[in-house]
């Protein structure tokens, strides 16, 4: 066992007494609550925050359009917000163990994982983002108005920041969602208010000093640390917020769109996925079973995009089968701060006793399952890693988004039962092929329903790759060339001269 020690730069900011931030400071709540911060491996409350209230909000939505009516960041220079967010990036990279470590405190995953993708892909997406700063453009049109007689006319379009944007961040990648929510709105020129989950908040009130450290004016950047029954619903509801960028579980996100409509506020999904991965008889072993096991338990399958389906042709399925059973028993289970451990706590007593609910209803139901390793104490929020062999397709393990270290492997007679059976969902976000055939590979990934679908390869994101769901796993898409679109509008300007 290799235990990485807590820093004490991370000890002290545990022991804050952590409060909202506004304007580029520290702010008190105008309310008394505090909400507990746990450490999924021990179960032991490790720091608490503000619950922020009614008035909060209006603050802090208050403090985010002051600062965008006054033009101190949308009307500054594009290269130097570039340089600004770059310095970001660069100061993310300075303090990486310490927001790796934070990440692994409150969210119980991989001290590995909490580097490798968090702390080291929030650089990385930072400085994809900041690039598009200076990128935005606008076109320029031949029109044929014919009035009046012998008038000429000039027309373009420009790219404005769309206002006010808040974005609420999930916990179960705190830090790297959030850097989603925030970078490509600061890099249209709005202004921000994160909301991060009240599970998991600490890295990004952490993130929120950096920016300012970076030359983020104050006002621009904003964090709510609060419940989404108060906090989350206001900032929806608030008029004054142009935007919603929302990652989370589907029925939370239809409430946000219909909040939404309402006011005619833009919003952007990227919700839950049941997410398919079709096995045909040529496919790699070694890759499949190598590949599928980092798909689907990666943090915990805590992942919104982990493959949780897997659809094998019936002369590969024994094979596939055996191979992913070696791999459950050779799983080593601890605490995310053990260097070695490959399954970790869950996030949460409540969602720990969600996955368990899953597994009991299977295993009341009759359904064969293989488990890796047990947990290594009471205390901590694990769940066992489990492999559903066949399941009914009526069970709710099989149907509903677990969202925990569960996979389910069914056999198929051929490619099409595969495909009848993966889109068999009311979800879409992701999808993965495993064949050596060029023509499968081809073929197959079009009729598959999902936003993004792998081939050979499951849950692999780049920035340059756009990614989000169709159906009930969203509406919109992160990452890619034209991902400022979403929060700049369209201006059409026409000149008669």
């Amino acid at each position: 066992m290799t235990v990485t020690s807590v820093l004490p730069e991370v000890q002290a900011f545990l022991a804050r007494t952590h409060s909202l931030y506004l304007d580029g400071k520290w702010v008190s709540s105008s309310g008394e609550g505090r909400l507990p911060v746990f450490n999924p491996a021990t179960g032991s409350v490790i720091a608490s925050v503000a619950d922020a209230t009614y008035e909060d909000v209006q603050r802090a939505v208050g403090s985010a359009k002051n600062s965008f009516c006054k033009g101190v960041w949308r009307e500054m220079r594009p290269a130097d917000r570039e340089r600004i967010l770059l310095r970001l990036a660069d100061l993310v990279e300075r303090d990486a163990e310490i927001l790796a470590q934070l990440e692994t405190l409150e969210q119980g995953q991989s001290i590995m994982l909490s580097r490798l993708l968090e702390a080291g892909g929030a650089q990385s997406w930072i400085r994809y983002v900041a690039g598009l700063t200076t990128k935005i453009t606008g076109q320029t049109f031949d029109v044929s108005i014919q009035m009046p007689p012998g008038a000429r006319y000039t027309a373009y379009t420009r790219k404005e920041p769309i206002g006010v944007v808040a974005g609420i961040v999930p916990w179960n990648f705190p830090l790297l969602i959030g850097v989603w929510k925030v970078l490509p709105a600061l890099a249209a020129g709005c202004s921000v208010i994160v909301k991060p989950s009240e599970t998991t908040p600490l890295t990004m009130l952490r993130f929120g000093e950096l920016a300012t450290e970076a030359g983020v004016p104050d006002g621009v950047f904003n964090i709510l640390t609060g419940t989404g029954r108060i906090a989350g619903e206001c900032l929806v509801q608030h008029p004054d917020v142009a935007k919603v960028s929302f990652t989370g579980s589907t029925p939370v996100g239809k409430r946000i769109a219909q909040n939404c409509a309402s006011r005619l506020a833009r919003v952007s999904l990227e919700l839950g996925g049941k997410n398919p991965a079709i096995v045909l008889a040529d496919a790699d072993l070694g890759r499949v079973v190598g590949g599928l096991t980092m798909a689907g338990f990666m943090n915990q399958g805590q992942v919104c995009a982990a493959c949780s389906r897997i659809y094998v042709e019936e002369p590969l399925f024994d094979r596939v089968a055996a191979g992913l059973q070696q791999a459950l028993s050779g799983m080593s289970i601890g605490p995310g701060m053990d260097e070695n451990a490959f399954i970790n706590p869950v996030v949460s007593s409540q969602h720990q006793k969600k996955i368990q609910s899953f597994l009991d209803g299977a295993t009341e139901a009759g359904a064969e399952m293989l488990q890796g390793p047990a947990a290594p104490n009471k205390q901590g929020f694990y769940v066992r890693p489990t492999l559903v062999i066949n399941p009914d397709d009526s069970l709710p393990l099989a149907r509903d988004e677990v969202f925990g270290p569960v996979m389910t492997l069914t056999r198929v007679k051929n490619a099409e039962e595969a495909l009848s059976k993966a889109n068999d969902t009311p979800f879409g976000l992701a999808a993965s092929l495993w064949t050596g055939s060029l023509d499968a590979a081809m073929r197959l990934p079009p009729k598959m329903e999902a936003g993004t679908v792998w081939v050979n390869s499951h849950v692999m994101i780049d920035p340059n790759m756009p990614f989000g769901g169709i159906k009930d796993s969203g509406i919109g898409r992160d990452f890619g060339t034209g991902w400022l679109d979403a929060f700049t509008e369209t201006k059409s300007i026409c000149i008669q001269h």
